[in-house]
């Protein structure tokens, strides 16, 4: 077990999303009506935002 708990202070040491990032993941919550926003971690940490829109025809 105390290996578990090693490695879950590792990955707090780091700054895994920062708040620019949040404020952008916000920003583009805001502004997609229809689609998503997918988050890549890699290592316990954002590396990658990507965004999908859809634009719905009636």
């Amino acid at each position: 077990m105390g290996d578990v708990n090693n490695v879950s202070r590792l990955y707090k040491k780091k700054e895994t999303v920062s708040q620019a990032n949040l404020e952008k993941i916000l920003q583009l919550l805001g502004e997609i009506k229809y689609g998503s926003v997918t988050l890549v971690i890699q290592d316990g940490v954002l590396i990658q935002i990507e965004t999908n829109e859809k634009i719905r025809l009636k």
